[in-house]
């Protein structure tokens, strides 16, 4: 039995993706998006301005740093669990 690799989504069709689970919200995935688009436009971009765009991306990732230390659940297996302790709103009045 071969094992096909799953077809790799447009960028628009992550993008409808990501909003119908309402994942725009964290960082990693608009990262996500971002080097999906850009893998794109790779054919119509001159080498060294894919590249240039290429390093761009990571040094913004990495600028996230270990944003998913103690999340590991919601950010690599996707199951999401609300926070033991809820911070209130800034600006409203039970933040101090």
């Amino acid at each position: 039995m071969s094992s096909q690799p799953s077809p790799i989504p447009s960028s628009a069709d992550l993008a409808r993706y990501l909003e119908q689970r309402g994942e725009l919200g964290k960082p990693w995935m608009w990262h996500l998006l971002r080097l999906s688009k850009l893998k794109e436009a790779k054919d119509s971009m001159d080498p060294d301005t894919y590249l240039e765009h290429l390093q761009e991306a990571h040094a913004d990732l990495m600028r996230l740093g270990s944003f998913w230390k103690g999340r590991e659940d919601e950010v690599f297996a996707g199951r999401y669990r609300p926070a033991s302790l809820l911070e209130p709103l800034p600006g409203s009045p039970e933040d101090r």
